[in-house]
């Protein structure tokens, strides 16, 4: 699996320290963050996503909080298809 290193946070503790890297082959994101509190997870919960859609999460996934100076690590995302999916940078989300 190769990895690419794209960012700590610059404002970490020593011994805690967000981190992302990109896995080259899928394009998929590896994000080391600080786990979300039980508040939080009930918050996004409460909020939910789409209809049709659990807000139960489930025991393979968690929530993370990325700390705001994470997200200029983020890539942007290119537009890949002519389906008129508009390109953004992941930082505008």
């Amino acid at each position: 699996m190769g990895l690419r290193f794209l960012g700590i946070d610059p404002d970490s503790p020593t011994d805690e320290s967000p981190t992302i890297w990109l896995q080259e082959e899928t394009g998929d994101l590896l994000i080391q963050s600080y786990r979300a509190t039980e508040a939080e997870v009930e918050s996004c919960k409460e909020v939910g996503s789409i209809p049709g859609h659990s807000t139960d999460v489930p025991d393979h996934e968690t929530i993370v909080r990325l700390p705001a100076a994470m997200l200029d690590f983020l890539p942007a995302r290119q537009e890949q298809d002519s389906g008129g999916k508009a390109a953004r940078a992941a930082s505008s989300a």
